[in-house]
């Protein structure tokens, strides 16, 4: 067995087996009318009939939940854990896990104190009687939540909790390697678990569609079914009314798990990665990693970050709310690359929060971890070799038309292909227009000035060369894993060497800086020397 040399070859042919699921996932609870204040006055005025909405009647119902919730522990002999200041509530779930034997139910129920939004009233005056009345606002408090960690059938261990204060927001916190866990075991298939994650599979193809089959209608089945079993603060008389939870997406994390033939594997990629991808932070990196602009006023620190627990490294790079991160796991002898997209807000990637919007959410996230290895492995392994060099700078014949060529270092090629990486993860991909937008203002134009049949004879060039594809029935394209390392490709070598490289060789020798120009003074120095030995004149500059 070989010892990889670098970062590319150990993804290319020292990965035994990989799998793409959703990681852990967590969901906002709520219920959309009772999100604003006028939305609670219309509860209790007009839903309750109460005339007055104010503290009094919500603490009345808080009480209720409350009471529901110990009555249905005692009953059920389920215990009731109060949480510390500090304390990691998943490490106690794993605990009470060894002791229970069910095929499902709940482990137990655990309470802590937190601050949440809730709604309260506030005393007001009339300006112009001066008399005092009370008025809903929502505020922050320090209050009682709850805590339902279960074990279901389907899903296996998840938790939901409950503010006990109205308006009785939650969050329902999943975890998709555990479903995997669950659903191979239910099919009988044999696994090697790996910690949160899985090792091995007797049938790697029905193990990713599985992970494939994890979708928002069998999430709303959990929420639902669950929500049914547990105490509830709202009658069946407010949820027929419309008074019931619903889910959006807080933070949802898509990994890309690839296990490796030996830990020395792993120590080799980490070792590469660390040393020459350090700058992976940096806005126009993370541009090209999230296919997303990135410019003076977009928010966040941008950033490589590499942090390490022990000897193991992890690697983190962040943009706006979300970010990437990669370690290496290991348990039980099994060596696993973990490359981790979290996305902690949906709207980075104009998405909105609902859950319906999980189909394009994951393929932002499983995109941006391919594109973060695929960067990492074009830098040690760059496939553009001199026949595919030559194709790109001549044009070619396709169909009796001529298709022109995309030249380095031609502006409109350039701008074309860096445009492109700002394309690589719309789901959806790009239209005639969306190019037209972007590429405008990197020649130097508005995008008036360019007509649709200008952006035509663009992406015909590019279509013909494989860079983009165009999707079925449609007027939109998407960019290939050709078109991005080819977009990278030049992007890089034209910004970072050819330009950079000119400007320090051909200025003035006094003026040099740079080791490159350098570099080259000592070569012309050596060259006037070997030419004054041979009685020839020496080089000028």
């Amino acid at each position: 067995m070989s010892i990889p040399r670098n970062a590319s070859e150990v993804l290319r042919e020292h990965v035994k087996c990989e799998v793409e699921s959703i990681d852990r996932m967590y969901l906002n609870v709520y219920v959309p009318k009772l999100q604003r204040d006028l939305g609670v006055v219309s509860f209790f005025r007009h839903h309750r009939k109460d005339p007055i909405p104010a503290s009094p009647l919500m603490a009345r119902i808080t009480r209720e939940f409350v009471r529901n919730i110990e009555e249905f522990a005692k009953k059920r002999g389920i215990e009731i854990v109060t949480f510390k200041r500090g304390q990691r509530k998943d490490d106690i779930m794993q605990q009470k896990l060894k002791s229970f034997t069910g095929d499902e139910g709940v482990v137990f129920i655990g309470k802590a104190q937190e601050k949440m939004w809730v709604f309260r009233t506030e005393k007001r005056k009339d300006p112009r009687t001066q008399r005092s009345y009370p008025w809903i606002v929502r505020a922050t408090a320090m209050v009682n939540v709850y805590y339902f960690y279960c074990v279901d059938r389907d899903f296996g261990p998840f938790f939901m909790k409950y503010c006990s204060y109205f308006p009785y927001t939650g969050k329902l916190c999943i975890n998709g390697h555990e479903y995997a866990k669950r659903q191979l075991g239910l099919e009988g298939i044999a696994f090697g678990p790996l910690d949160n994650g899985i090792a091995w599979c007797a049938d790697h193809q029905r193990l990713q569609e599985l992970c494939d089959g994890l979708d928002e209608e069998k999430i709303w089945a959990l929420h639902r079914k669950w929500e049914k079993r547990l105490p509830y603060p709202f009658t069946e008389e407010d949820q027929k009314a419309g008074y019931s939870h619903n889910l959006s997406i807080l933070q949802a994390e898509f990994s890309l798990t690839q296990i490796l033939d030996r830990p020395l594997s792993g120590r080799i990629f980490f070792e590469n990665i660390i040393r020459e991808n350090l700058d992976m932070g940096r806005p126009d990196k993370v541009a090209l990693i999230f296919g997303r602009r990135v410019t003076r006023r977009t928010p966040g620190q941008f950033r490589t970050r590499v942090l390490t627990e022990g000897v193991v490294p992890c690697v983190h790079v962040d943009y706006k709310n979300s970010g990437i991160k990669q370690y290496y796991k290991e348990h039980n002898h099994a060596q696993g690359l973990r490359t981790e997209t979290t996305i902690n807000n949906t709207r980075d990637f104009g998405l909105g929060k609902g859950l319906i919007n999980l189909p394009a959410l994951r393929e932002v996230g499983f995109k941006a971890n391919r594109r973060l290895l695929n960067v990492q492995r074009i830098s040690h392994d760059c496939f553009l070799g001199e026949a595919a060099f030559n194709e790109l700078q001549r044009p070619l014949k396709a169909d009796s038309q001529r298709i022109p060529s995309l030249r380095l270092g031609d502006h409109r090629a350039q701008a074309l292909l860096a445009t492109l990486l700002t394309f690589r993860l719309q789901p959806r991909g790009f239209r005639n227009g969306d190019l037209r937008q972007q590429i405008a203002p990197l020649l130097g134009l508005s995008p008036d000035e360019m007509s649709p049949g200008r952006m035509t004879y663009d992406l015909r060039r590019l279509r013909y060369r494989g860079l983009i594809e165009r999707v079925q029935k449609s007027n939109r394209y998407l960019v290939t894993e050709a078109g991005l390392r080819t977009a990278l490709f030049y992007t890089i070598v034209y910004g970072r060497i050819i330009r950079p490289g000119l400007s320090d060789i051909l200025i003035s020798p006094s003026q040099r800086s740079g080791n490159l120009g350098a570099a080259f003074g000592r070569v012309e120095a050596e060259m006037n020397r070997l030419a004054q030995q041979v009685g020839v004149g020496g080089a000028k500059t």
